[in-house]
């Protein structure tokens, strides 16, 4: 026996493939094409056509031109947007993760962009876990060694109104103590010198970070051990280094920026 919900799932199944036939035709056709046109590249009666176009139009996925062409709306660019990005965060956690087994240690991207520090992506496992935070991650930045490594490459205004926002406060005995030992501790840094940080932000760990600049836009790599291993940060930044230094000549990073 066939139930009225079984009946109608077929139908509303069909109408999302062709209401999507539909909008692959429009996305080929930037300047737009007509309801006829659609109608016969997507193998659809017009009224079908017709009846699709202008929901997928009320709905904000297209826009009918003045002269009767439909073109793709802002819900279909976001959408598209939103792909996009989706496509770079996996392409970025496939790279990371290739970092923290190639090392073999917990691995961290964060970038500086719209006048705020972002912690993008974190490769961890059991065997090497990931520091736990202690609060917002801009909150924070002059006790990490990524905020401190981001911090670094910004220009001195962009740097104090950081600051301004986010007052430096020691989370551990270690921490840099105030603002004036951290301006002068950034500006004694390299633009292409790693950062390194010992205990600053959690106690019995230790950090270092690596500058990335594409464009306008800072970011850093960064690793994580505990102390009781910090004989290995040094040579594990320097790895870090050279993998940095090939994914930076393919794109590979600069596209996940």
């Amino acid at each position: 026996m066939v139930t009225a919900t079984s009946a109608a799932a077929p139908t509303l199944i069909g109408s999302v493939r062709r209401a999507l036939r539909l909008l692959e035709s429009v996305g080929s056709h930037p300047d737009g094409a007509s309801a006829k046109q659609l109608a016969r590249e997507a193998g659809l009666p017009l009224p079908t056509a017709y009846h699709l176009l202008r929901t997928l139009a009320h709905e904000g996925y297209l826009r009918r031109e003045r002269r009767g062409v439909f073109v793709l709306g802002d819900a279909a660019r976001r959408l598209a947007d939103a792909e996009a990005v989706l496509s770079r965060r996996t392409a970025l956690a496939g790279l990371m993760g290739r970092l923290r087994d190639a090392i073999g240690v917990p691995v961290y991207f964060a970038v500086h962009h719209d006048g705020e520090m972002d912690l993008v992506s974190v490769a961890d496992s059991p065997a090497c876990p990931a520091v736990d935070a202690r609060g917002d991650f801009h909150a924070t930045a002059h006790a990490h060694a990524m905020g401190q490594c981001l911090l670094s490459q910004l220009d001195d205004a962009a740097r104090r109104d950081h600051l301004d926002r986010y007052p430096v406060r020691p989370l551990t005995p270690y921490s840099v103590p105030d603002r004036r030992t951290l301006l002068a501790r950034l500006d004694a840094l390299g633009r292409t010198e790693p950062v390194v940080s010992r205990q600053e932000y959690r106690l019995g760990t230790v950090c270092a970070a690596v500058p990335i600049t594409v464009g306008s836009v800072a970011a850093t790599v960064a690793i994580s051990l505990p102390l009781r291993q910090q004989e290995r940060l040094l040579p594990s930044v320097e790895r870090l280094r050279r993998e940095i230094g090939s994914l930076l000549t393919s794109h590979i990073l600069s596209i996940s920026i």
